[in-house]
């Protein structure tokens, strides 16, 4: 269980460590050293802030001959400097936008909100209000907001007449409800302010997804212009870029009959509509269209089970004399969980319909404390640079932290929940660099730094897990740390007593059992799913772009690769690998290598011979002693990426190449033919294997199809004979004899089979009635 070929370099291992957090430094999972008035955010480093709200202005003078003023305001600290929109002619704007510059950077003891007017050559100051940070008072969350207050601005000559500023400046934390929403010193490089936003942390809901089922049943009345032939029809689906369609059938009486279901995935609120086509197929490659209905999502029925709902005739829009009619069955099925993301990395598995979830069984922390040792992911004024935000997946619930510029060890401590319902789920958390500030990369994409992939089910509930996890990132030349990602986790449980009843639950849904979905159908519409959860998020502000979406549901989990065949057959190897180990020691045993165990080997054996009852306590209860040894070696720790197992540290350069080929291939044709012969040598020896064990399973089958009549005759009259012997001999005798006769010494042995091994080589298979 704990072999070194699992072990992979200390660089790329997982590290603990021991932060003091809100609540307490953290050891061994255990917070000690507390605060009595620990507040929510005791997962994260707390950092205090300079909060600046600037409200609103009045009574502003005029500047100029025209008495026109556009004003705006520059909140400044040392070197940082904050600015808001500016209002044309306006003398009371509102702003109501919060300013928050960290107090780890500040070198000032010095506020000042200046008030200017916008001008296109040099910008006229207004007024002023100066601030001793000394005097700013301290606000902690659960206190209410600080109220604002109006403060008189100063001229340059001292004159108090400039109009008056309405202000709040308090010193927070990261639990301050502004934080999120503030302007950060972070954004006062940024070439273009409008860019700010996507700086900001903000929490997503994806949107609720619904698998709708379209059962198409016949049509009615199909008119077609040419009368002389029978019209090849069929109907074809579509849900915004989602298409489907029936096979094509013959109309000899013109009221074709298919009753063929076809799914879609739709998600609220239903923008899109269902439009049905039909269609004529009158040349190899030319459709005519008959007539189309289009029915809004809105309007279907929704079903939690697997109830019949009853069909529908809806009369196709289509100018000629007669009406033709469809007849379907619509319903949004919402008893299925919607797949979008990677079934072996599922962050939620309960149903669409509400009514069919479960109460919740714990609570998930997630505090994002920081990152060490970023690599630079593009260049600015020359020099390596990466703007990096994270962002975390758990359920329908997507959180993305605020982006730090320009800095290799940025700290985030920023603290989210999620509410969990099986703990057999994942949480995926993704580390990634801003491309839409200022200079962008390449393809204008965010880039892809590193991902952490937690699985609930392999915490102890209640322990702090702190560690700080390598983000480990395969590219065409190989395996590459970008950098650490610094975590605290905590998973508490309400009851484990219902936490335990859902090991005894299905892990989906009922109706994925009761009427399940084909395993091509379910890829598929997890592909259209991804789809739309993508499109949802790149249109909220700010967008959550779909590099970022894909990237953390494995979008593309399902593509050939070599470096994946390997690792999963060696996994396949490890497991077995048991097995192998105890027949290993029982060809030892036989071998009379250690004939002092072999001994004592058959002294147990005879024990369990004559007392057969003995059996299965004796394996269940050395099931369980090795259960209590092994306790002492449970990991502390949760699991994370491996090379070793991924096989990413020895792999050849053209099978990372072409595991990061595009899909289709955009290489050249010979680089795909050498490939594909590469890929045929691979399958054959797959197929060789396969051959062999249908074989053996055909052989098997050969003793009683009389196939070859002599085998046959032999075993059956040995299968007579067999049966008289056991009916007069005790089951013991036969056992004690055959246990006896397998771990025989060596010098009653031959080399050659034994007789019942080239019996059974003797039999005929299929492979004779292959082409």
């Amino acid at each position: 269980m704990y072999s070194a070929a699992s072990q992979q370099p200390m660089d790329y291992a997982l590290k603990e460590t021991s932060p003091f957090l809100g609540g307490g430094q953290v050891v061994g999972g255990r917070v000690i050293h507390g605060e009595k008035n620990a507040s929510t955010y005791d997962l994260v480093e707390r950092t205090q802030y300079l909060f600046v709200r600037v409200v609103k202005a009045r009574d502003l003078p005029d500047m100029d001959v025209t008495g026109s003023l556009d004003p705006y305001v520059e909140v400044r600290v040392g070197n940082y400097r904050g600015i808001t929109k500016h209002f044309e002619k306006q003398k009371n704007p509102e702003w109501n936008a919060v300013f928050a510059f960290s107090r780890d950077r500040m070198q000032a003891s010095v506020l000042e909100v200046v008030v200017k007017d916008k001008d296109l050559i040099k910008d006229d100051f207004v007024g002023f209000v100066r601030f001793d940070l000394n005097d700013v008072p301290i606000r902690v969350p659960p206190d209410s907001p600080l109220a604002p207050e109006w403060y008189r601005l100063v001229g340059k000559s001292g004159d108090r007449s400039m109009g008056e500023l309405m202000l709040a400046v308090w010193v927070g934390t990261q639990a301050d409800e502004a934080f999120p929403d503030a302007w950060h010193s972070d954004a006062a490089t940024l070439e273009d302010p409008s860019t700010v936003t996507h700086m900001k942390s903000k929490v997503y809901h994806a949107p609720r997804l619904w698998y709708l089922r379209v059962n198409i049943i016949e049509a009615q009345d199909v008119a077609i212009l040419d009368k002389t032939r029978c019209p090849d029809v069929f109907v074809r689906a579509q849900v915004g870029h989602q298409l489907g369609r029936t096979k094509p059938v013959q109309a000899r009486n013109f009221n074709p009959f298919w009753n063929e279901d076809i799914m879609f995935v739709a998600a609220e609120p239903f923008e899109d509509h269902l439009v049905l086509t039909l269609e004529d197929r009158v040349g190899p490659n030319k459709d005519e269209m008959l007539g189309r209905v289009i029915i809004p999502l809105a309007m279907v029925d929704r079903r939690a089970d697997d109830r019949i709902v009853h069909g529908k005739w809806f009369s196709l829009e289509k100018p000629v004399l007669f009406s033709t009619r469809l007849h379907i069955r619509l319903c949004l099925d919402g008893g299925y969980h919607v797949l979008d993301e990677s079934t072996n990395y599922s962050s939620d598995l309960r149903p669409t319909a509400k009514q069919l979830w479960k109460p919740s069984i714990g609570l998930l922390e997630l505090g994002v404390l920081g990152a060490q040792g970023i690599v630079p992911m593009k260049t600015r004024d020359g020099k390596g640079s990466s703007d990096t935000y994270c962002v975390a997946k758990y359920g329908s619930k997507w959180v993305r932290t605020r982006t730090i510029m320009n800095n290799p060890h940025p700290r985030f401590n920023e603290q989210y929940t999620w509410e969990v319902y099986d703990p057999a789920t994942v949480l995926t958390v993704g580390v990634f660099d801003n491309g839409q500030l200022g200079e962008k990369t390449s393809s204008g994409k965010d880039g892809k730094i590193g991902k952490v992939r937690i699985r609930l089910s392999t915490l102890e509930s209640g322990r702090v897990y702190t560690h700080s996890y390598p983000l480990l990132v395969l590219h065409p030349s190989g395996v590459k740390k970008m950098g650490e990602l610094h975590l605290a986790i905590r998973f508490s449980s309400t009851s484990l007593v219902n936490m335990l009843y859902l090991y005894s639950r299905p892990l989906l849904p009922k109706m994925h059992y009761v009427r399940p979905i084909p395993v091509l159908q379910v890829d598929m519409l997890r592909h259209q799913a991804v789809q739309i959860v993508a499109a949802r998020l790149s249109r909220m502000e700010p967008p959550l772009r779909k590099e970022v979406v894909e990237y953390m549901t494995d979008f593309d989990s399902h593509l050939w690769s070599m470096r994946k065949s390997k690792a999963n057959f060696f996994r396949l190897v490890t497991v077995f690998s048991g097995l192998f180990a105890a027949s290993r020691w029982f060809i030892g045993i036989c071998s009379w290598k250690n004939p002092i165990t072999t001994v004592l080997v058959h002294i147990l054996f005879i024990m369990l011979v004559c007392f057969p009852e003995l059996i299965l306590p004796t394996v269940f209860l050395y099931m369980f002693l090795i259960g209590i040894w092994n306790f002492r070696y449970r990991p502390r720790y949760p699991p994370h990426m491996n090379t070793k197992i991924s096989h990413a540290e020895a792999v050849h350069p053209d099978e990372l190449d072409e595991e990061f080929d595009t899909f289709p291939t955009s290489r050249n044709p010979e680089i795909v033919r050498v490939r594909y012969d590469r890929l045929r040598s691979v399958a054959g020896r797959i197929q060789i294997v396969v051959g062999d064990i249908a074989t053996q399973g055909e052989r098997v089958q050969a003793l009683l199809s009389w196939r070859d009549p002599r085998a046959t005759s032999v075993f059956v009259l040995f299968c007579l004979i067999a049966a008289i012997v056991l009916y007069v001999t005790p089951l013991q005798v036969l056992a004690a004899l055959g246990g006896f006769y397998v771990m025989r010494h060596p010098r009653f042995r031959h080399r050659l089979p034994s007789v019942p091994v080239n019996f059974f080589r003797r039999l005929p298979a299929r492979t004779d009635s292959m082409l």
